[in-house]
């Protein structure tokens, strides 16, 4: 695939194949994907690569805290909640799921379950937490510089055949994430990337979100024509 073709063609992945990832293919992919820009290149990031029982009790200790109510304790900070513009984006990308879905907006079971899917990792058979060394905490810069790097984990992955979603809800309840992985307490663990061959009989995989056009989003400066 061209480049243009793996950025124009990548959508986030919601339902994922029961197969196994290879780790070697694995591997590959975040060779590629550490050639991300860095700030001064301090290559802050660090990958926790689970699969198998580890993940499934990180799913299960996610839901299972979820649900009885236990605070979020993601360790990087959400901010209030979006408003205005971006508060419309955020429902009309969940309208174009739950169409997709066939979740009509009185069904809460629906909604419900929809919900659980994320705080399982939407059942990918690996996750791959991202973290950043507790040394730099305080800096925009490091989360500054694992979004570039997830941003080039998803595009790698999606050039290989293999699908992603950036899923904050999978890390919502940090100790069970942090002990089940082995993360040491020098990382903070920023967020995680559901990985999986798509499956493509899944509706909402066929979701493309709409995007700001370039006129909406750039202001040029000082250019003649």
């Amino acid at each position: 695939m061209t480049f243009d073709e793996v950025v124009q063609q990548r959508r986030s992945i919601r339902g994922y194949q029961k197969k196994p990832v290879p780790r070697a293919l694995i591997r590959e992919v975040l060779a590629l994907a550490i050639r991300a820009p860095t700030s001064l290149n301090t290559q802050p990031w660090n990958f926790y690569v689970v699969t198998g029982e580890v993940l499934d009790r990180i799913r299960q200790g996610n839901v299972e805290r979820n649900l009885a109510g236990v605070p979020d304790s993601r360790e990087f900070r959400m901010g209030p909640g979006y408003e205005g513009v971006h508060r419309e984006r955020q429902i009309g990308i969940a309208k174009q799921l739950f169409s997709a879905m066939g979740i009509e907006r009185e069904n809460k079971e629906k909604r419900n379950e929809w919900v659980l899917r994320g705080f399982r990792q939407f059942d990918a058979p690996v996750s791959i937490v991202v973290t950043y060394d507790r040394s730099i905490q305080g800096s925009d810069i490091a989360p500054f510089d694992c979004g570039g790097v997830v941003n080039a984990i998803v595009n790698a992955a999606w050039s290989r055949g293999l699908g992603c979603v950036i899923n904050s809800q999978g890390i919502m309840q940090s100790p069970v994430v942090r002990a089940e992985a082995g993360i040491p307490d020098d990382q903070v663990i920023q967020t995680c990337i559901a990985m999986g061959w798509p499956d493509e009989s899944f509706p909402a995989n066929a979701v493309v979100s709409h995007r700001k056009s370039v006129d909406e989003a750039a202001t040029f400066v000082g250019f003649e024509d």
